[in-house]
């Protein structure tokens, strides 16, 4: 990273700000141990489901509601956030920041449960958007899942694929990384995919399904 990296950061994490619903979730998140998205990558996805006019939108790691309120300020008022996560007090964490955020309790659905056990269940062809933030070292079932859950033109993106920086030490053989690894080298070289490593947060792997 040059010198200028992390003020490049810095700038794109306070490019559009955070309001105090998503201050109060990304202190919940802080709390209870588990890193949310941080805001140029939400941002990012707020973007994304705008431009794709999403009506509904899968998220495997609901968390406690960060990711789940940009993507509902991007999509269609009338669009559905389906999210999957396997700790319930998370989803309720959720829940209350969505109602503080405005959105109708018929705007989301809350699965609780493993992702890869929910997944399945799950309709194919009828999402625009899939956001996997879950388990990385479930990142190639998450991929496989999404396709099957994406319509033509629909897009999936990762969370995290930097690693906090493991993915660019090659020395680094554990499990997790290498995971991760094997997943950035499936999109970038899969033949129905328009993939793009955005360096926003801890990296954003998005892909575009043609």
């Amino acid at each position: 990273m040059s010198e200028f990296g992390p003020a490049r950061a810095a700038l794109s994490d306070t490019f559009v700000g955070e309001d105090a619903v998503l201050t109060y979730a990304r202190a919940q998140s802080a709390r209870t141990g588990i890193r949310a998205i941080g805001p140029s990558g939400g941002a990012c996805l707020r973007l994304m489901a705008a431009a794709l006019d999403a009506k509904a939108v899968a998220e495997i790691g609901t968390g406690t509601g960060v990711s789940g309120v940009y993507l509902l300020r991007g999509m269609r008022p009338d669009g559905v956030l389906t999210t999957v996560d396997s700790e319930p007090v998370r989803q309720q964490l959720a829940k209350e920041a969505y109602q503080a955020a405005g959105f109708a309790a018929n705007r989301s659905r809350f699965i609780p449960g493993r992702a890869l056990d929910v997944l399945p269940r799950l309709a194919d062809g009828q999402y625009d958007l899939v956001f996997c933030d879950g388990d990385p070292a479930e990142s190639g079932e998450y991929l496989a899942e999404s396709l099957r859950l994406l319509r033509p033109g629909g897009m999936v993106c990762f969370e995290g694929v930097f690693q906090e920086g493991r993915l660019a030490e090659p020395e680094l053989q554990d499990p997790q990384t290498r995971s991760v690894r094997d997943l950035v080298r499936d999109v970038r070289e899969s033949d129905t995919l328009l993939p793009a490593l955005l360096p926003v947060s801890d990296g954003l792997l998005c892909a575009v399904k043609r």
